[in-house]
């Protein structure tokens, strides 16, 4: 590939090729220009150059024509480049289950074939059959959640393509023994097997690849959770299903990211002053301690009970409290450090106020410790409600 060519450049030069490919160059031709030219490319970008050819026109029936010659160019590099999800309950591994018994389903045809007899066809046809479920499955779980993305390809082609398998299995059933077994063979069988051999090496190299760039943890546990209705074609879901569900989405929870300027969390977005305003804004003071006993935070609260001065960050939480309370607090850490406690909360008379202070173990989604955070509150009015204040009696008194 020349040098310097970035990765729109390298789009471009595929989308060149695709559309010389429609024009008549020959797919040798091709993929020696594709070699020449590309290099590599993944099958992701190989689904946006496919999305991007039908924004601009090119039509999806045209797409669908071509897509063999597609997969037939990519499949040298395709074939090294995916990956297998981690989880092995994941939607992307059940559709490759599917396809694995697919696949021997196939062979045992392939070996009917050879004794060019039509009596075992007919059983191993009506099997293979079934495999309109799956590709159901795929058009009610996976091309919702893709068009969502703004990904229209897979609903537009591969719809189509499905469409034209069955319509394929439905003539190879219709003519078991009703012409010659080596006509039959050349007409019907072979290029029915060959177009679900298509499919499959499309689903596996683009379009579950495509997929798991493109959903969200959020989506794939849906789509899971979905498949106790669709149901599979070929393989029985574990009867473990809901436990497994729950596993799925506590293993695939996403961990806090900034994109935008924003910080992105499991339940929602913020900006990061809102952030910093929203701590400032709670009637609480707030200081964490992190893992290594480093004062690493502390809110500024309009009416702060205890004085924090900036000096205190990176400071050892021992020398922040006086020398007959310094043990106390390092025994609560040591708790919170080895499990043994989640809070420890006690309560003080400072100034007039009632003081309710609370330290709260810090972990992450897996329980490992990330520190320690203390929470105190001024809690003499809150101590003396009575009855009740309704949101209707707002303005009544404040």
């Amino acid at each position: 590939m020349s040098q310097g060519v970035g990765k729109q450049g390298k789009k471009e030069l595929v989308k060149n090729i695709i559309k010389e490919l429609h024009k008549g160059m020959t797919p040798q031709q091709a993929k020696e220009k594709f070699e020449k030219e590309v290099g590599s490319i993944t099958s992701f970008e190989i689904a946006q150059i496919e999305q991007e050819l039908i924004n601009e026109g090119v039509s999806p029936d045209e797409i669908k024509r071509f897509c063999n010659v597609h997969a037939l160019l990519f499949e040298s590099i395709l074939s090294e480049s995916f990956k297998n999800p981690e989880y092995p309950v994941h939607p992307v591994n059940l559709f490759k289950q599917e396809n694995q018994q697919i696949k021997k389903l196939l062979e045992k045809i392939r070996e009917v074939s050879h004794k060019k007899d039509f009596g075992p066809l007919k059983e191993l046809l009506s099997e293979l059959r079934k495999i309109d479920a799956h590709y159901s499955a795929k058009e009610q779980l996976l091309f919702p959640y893709l068009e969502k993305h703004g990904f229209m390809g897979p609903s537009k082609v591969m719809w189509g393509k499905h469409n034209d398998i069955r319509a394929m299995m439905k003539d190879a059933i219709d003519m078991l023994g009703k012409i010659s077994f080596d006509e039959y063979l050349e007409k019907y069988l072979n290029p029915l097997i060959e177009e679900i051999d298509g499919m499959i090496f499309k689903e596996e190299n683009i379009l579950f690849p495509s997929s798991l760039e493109m959903l969200s943890a959020e989506e794939w546990v849906q789509i899971l959770k979905e498949t106790k209705e669709t149901g599979f074609a070929f393989i029985k879901l574990p009867a473990t299903l809901d436990k497994l569900i729950e596993e799925f989405e506590a293993n695939l929870s996403q961990d806090p990211k900034i994109e935008d300027g924003q910080i992105v969390f499991e339940t929602g977005t913020l900006a990061l002053n809102e952030l910093e305003s929203i701590l400032n804004t709670l009637p609480v003071d707030i200081t964490f301690v992190d893992k290594d006993n480093k004062v690493k935070y502390f809110s500024k609260s309009k009416d702060r009970i205890f004085l924090r001065t900036k000096s205190v960050i990176k400071r050892d939480v021992q020398n922040c409290h006086p020398p007959q309370s310094v043990d106390k607090v390092m025994q609560i850490i040591e708790w919170f450090k080895k499990g043994e406690k989640d809070f420890v909360d006690f309560w003080i008379n400072f100034k007039g106020r009632f003081i309710y202070i609370r330290y709260f173990a810090v972990r992450d989604k897996k329980g490992n410790y990330l520190g320690t955070l203390e929470v105190t509150q001024d809690i003499t009015q809150i101590k003396d409600l009575e009855g009740e204040k309704r949101l209707a009696d707002q303005g009544d008194r404040s």
